[in-house]
């Protein structure tokens, strides 16, 4: 098993691509800390991983906006599971309208959560990382929104593109540490969440309720849209030491959608 005994923070970990990394690192011999902002979320994610090791599965509230709520998550989870070797960066929100529409909520919002949240968490892990003096792998979740950008989705796009180049800088600065820090960029995924994007883009584009989101799949070159679990493979070689010479690369795992 390729994280036997790592420990391992998944933000935003109680559904979607999060809940599907938790499930793989599990496999794979690690002990998970589920956080998330949503408690109830959290209850019902840890009860379905317990089967799969439940003295190596936890969960802990997060809200990545607060920095005390931060630092409280890093204190719970290594006075429970001792220590932290992996973090997967994975809270975000998404919200969309024409530039002229953008009001200054939403793009603080999604900021706030996608960018500033992700930096403090990383930062909190990092410090805990450094002070223990073993190194450690931290995994960016960006986007391929992150790559280009799109009419509807200005302000996420730049949190996105943020988060790529936040992943470059960090992982400069702390691979002296022993700190490998990376990205992973989905495309576009069949979660729960794509059934409010395709309300979205239903109400700004006229279109019939999930015919954006037909489209989008079928414009993959791959033949459809992403599954949560489609991400887990890219996520355990990050945090493994078969990527022990990967560092401040985001890694597209999108069908194909986009090249780089």
């Amino acid at each position: 098993m390729k994280l036997q005994d790592k420990v391992a923070v998944i933000t935003g970990g109680a559904r979607g691509i999060g809940l599907a990394i938790a499930e793989r690192y599990l496999a794979e011999g690690a002990r998970v800390a589920v956080a998330d902002i949503d408690v109830a979320a959290v209850e019902e994610a840890v009860a379905g991983l317990r089967p799969l090791g439940a003295e190596r599965v936890m969960g802990v509230r997060l809200d990545v906006c607060d920095v005390d709520s931060i630092q409280a998550m890093v204190q719970a989870v290594t006075q429970h599971l001792g220590a932290i070797d992996i973090l997967v960066n994975n809270a975000a929100v998404f919200d969309m309208a024409p530039v002229l529409e953008v009001s200054e909520a939403s793009f603080d919002r999604q900021f706030a959560v996608n960018t500033k949240g992700l930096f403090f968490t990383l930062q909190a892990v990092a410090r805990h990382m450094v002070a223990r003096g073993e190194g450690g792998a931290i995994i960016n979740m960006a986007s391929q929104a992150g790559r280009r950008g799109e009419a509807l989705v200005s302000t996420y796009c730049a949190t996105k593109a943020a988060v790529i180049s936040l992943t470059q800088s960090c992982a400069l600065d702390l691979i002296r540490y022993g700190i490998r820090v990376n990205g992973i960029a989905p495309g576009v995924v069949d979660t729960p969440m794509w059934d409010e994007v395709d309300a979205l883009f239903a109400r700004f584009e006229n279109r019939p309720l999930g015919e954006k989101k037909r489209l989008v799949g079928e414009a993959v070159p791959y033949g459809r849209m992403g599954k949560p679990e489609d991400h887990a493979g890219a996520a355990v070689f990050l945090a493994s030491d078969d990527s022990e010479y990967v560092v401040a690369q985001t890694l597209n795992v999108d069908g194909g959608n986009w090249m780089s």
